[in-house]
């Protein structure tokens, strides 16, 4: 070998040294992860955070996977608006069972697309959830009873139930540390979610359902299309979301998804794709890579039976493992997932059924109007944006250092929680319309500022190897605590007690507690992540 080579082959070798020594200098260890994979992921942050930046593909992203968080609460508003007119025309016993269906399609749904994503990628969760959900809401709006209403709402429930986990991830794993921020203004999808639900809502059942004083099991279907159009609206708009997500946009799998996979070279092709969209170049090379676990070698690229099947063969508790392998890591796992339990629950029990709460009140008070209820109804959706947007603009805000550090996701997302209590307990006293109206509204704004941080927080804090799985198993007690909410709304409320002013007072201000407690336990996580990059 000739001295040039030789000097070239030990300067190339000196400069992929540098970089990994040079990355390794920047971080401490981070727990959940190995070496290799934290030093590979440094330096695609650095790529991202130097090279690639925040333009078009970023962006375009935002809207994508911004389309899924909004017919995620799409779908969930879309069932609570259209509760009442289910009610009057299939006469269930309890019209609670629908979203009792609807909560154990999404358990299901959350957990499968959750850790699928984390066993063969994050593009086939991410492009699959759509389509199923927009596919059954589309049925379920031509259910002619009850008992096939419920069927059809869980089976879109499995679908849309994995919007949530996988958009944040794949989203996150995208962009820049200087931008993390944008995760949590993907919030304002999750709020125009409930606006546009009850837009749509208030257009067709305002004008094409039975008067609110006939009774249940006495209302023609052919006097009641408004909740049928309003489903079949709903599920148009998701299938076009679909359709936007599969056709237009060229979605690329993470690429720390890809080198946690040892996929190093598909990954590189991943970083420059995104690059060249965004009108950029990248210095990072294979070599560079592969430097840091010296390996020389490439994976063959599997196609997607072949990483089914491997998937699955060697399934075990390998990604739930690591989210519990340090005590610190334990009691921010733990809390997480048990703060994510306590909001599901909490949530539902006032949301699921606004629209119910609303219309009891207006029957109180002598105005039952179904325009006048859905008039409010949107209006509480209105005003529920600005939280996601005040949510945004104070995640980032931090006082101190270290252990003395104050401020940031923790901080903000307590205030939100405890604040929503407020509200909840407030609403419970309410005596007029215009009271219940006030405090729908106020709860709303501070639950779209909590789940504006809850979503980002939640997959910072877990590595990209095991984020799929964590964010699931949050999503997964999440929607645990949603099928658990209409038992608590059943058991708390007496059959027949839909026309009371007082209805919502029980299950109210349960949610309201649980709210609370879980405000409590927030203050209580161990991690804060503002101004960290995400791994």
């Amino acid at each position: 070998m000739s001295a040039a080579h030789q000097k070239s082959d030990a300067a190339s070798e000196e400069k992929q040294v540098a970089i990994s020594y040079d990355v390794l200098s920047q971080v401490s260890h981070a727990e959940g992860v190995g070496m290799d994979y934290e030093l590979k992921c440094n330096l695609i942050n650095r790529c991202f955070q130097e090279e690639i930046g925040y333009g078009r593909y970023q962006w375009q992203l935002f809207v994508i996977t911004g389309l899924g968080w909004l017919a995620d609460n799409l779908w969930l508003q879309g069932l609570a608006i259209v509760l009442p007119q289910v009610q009057q025309e299939l006469n269930p016993v309890r019209v609670e069972y629908a979203v009792l269906a609807e909560f154990a399609g999404l358990i299901v749904g959350a957990t499968t697309w959750g850790i699928m994503a984390d066993l063969v990628g994050r593009r086939l969760s991410f492009n699959i959830t759509l389509f199923l959900a927009g596919l059954f809401g589309l049925a379920a709006a031509g259910a002619p009873n009850f008992v096939t209403f419920c069927s059809l709402i869980a089976c879109m429930g499995f679908g849309v139930g994995g919007n949530l986990p996988v958009d944040g991830a794949l989203y996150l794993e995208h962009i820049p540390q200087s931008h993390q921020w944008t995760l949590t203004l993907l919030s304002v999808w999750w709020a125009l979610g409930q606006l546009v639900a009850s837009l749509i809502s208030w257009g067709f059942i305002a004008n094409f359902s039975c008067n609110p004083s006939t009774p249940s099991g006495q209302c023609a279907k052919s006097a009641n299309m408004g909740w049928r159009y309003t489903l079949y609206t709903l599920g148009a708009l998701t299938f076009l979301m679909f359709v936007c997500r599969f056709f237009v946009f060229d979605v690329q799998e993470s690429s720390k998804f890809l080198v946690a996979q040892g996929r190093d070279e598909e990954a590189i092709k991943v970083l420059e794709h995104i690059a060249r969209r965004n009108g950029r170049t990248i210095t990072l090379k294979l070599e560079d890579l592969q430097a840091i676990a010296g390996d020389t070698t490439s994976k063959p690229v599997p196609n997607l039976s072949t990483s089914v099947r491997n998937a699955f063969s060697g399934m075990s508790l390998s990604h739930i493992r690591p989210l519990f392998s340090s005590r610190r890591l334990t009691i921010n796992t733990t809390l997480i997932i048990v703060i994510w339990g306590l909001i599901g629950i909490a949530y539902p029990l006032f949301n699921a059924y606004l629209p119910l709460y609303l219309s009891a009140q207006g029957s109180a008070s002598g105005s039952s109007s179904v325009n006048e209820t859905y008039r409010n109804y949107s209006i509480v959706s209105i005003l529920g944006i600005p939280g996601s947007l005040i949510a945004c603009a104070t995640v980032d805000y931090t006082r101190g250092t270290g252990r003395w550090l104050v401020g940031g996701r923790k901080l903000v997302l307590a205030v939100s929680t405890m604040l929503t209590g407020v509200f909840l307990f407030l609403f419970t006293t309410s005596k007029t319309t215009a009271a219940v109206l006030g405090y729908s509204c106020a709860s709303g704004l501070t639950q779209n500022a909590m789940y504006g941080v809850l979503y980002a927080y939640t997959p910072e804090v877990f590595p990209a190897p095991h984020r799929g799985t964590g964010d699931a198993l949050c999503s997964a007690l999440n929607r645990i605590g949603g099928l658990m909410a209409p038992l608590i709304k059943i058991a708390t409320t007496p059959l027949g007690g839909s026309a009371s002013a007082n209805m919502a007072n029980g299950p109210v201000f349960v949610s309201a507690a649980l709210f609370m407690v879980a405000a409590i336990l927030t203050i209580l996580l161990p991690i804060e992540t503002a101004g960290r990059m995400a791994l």
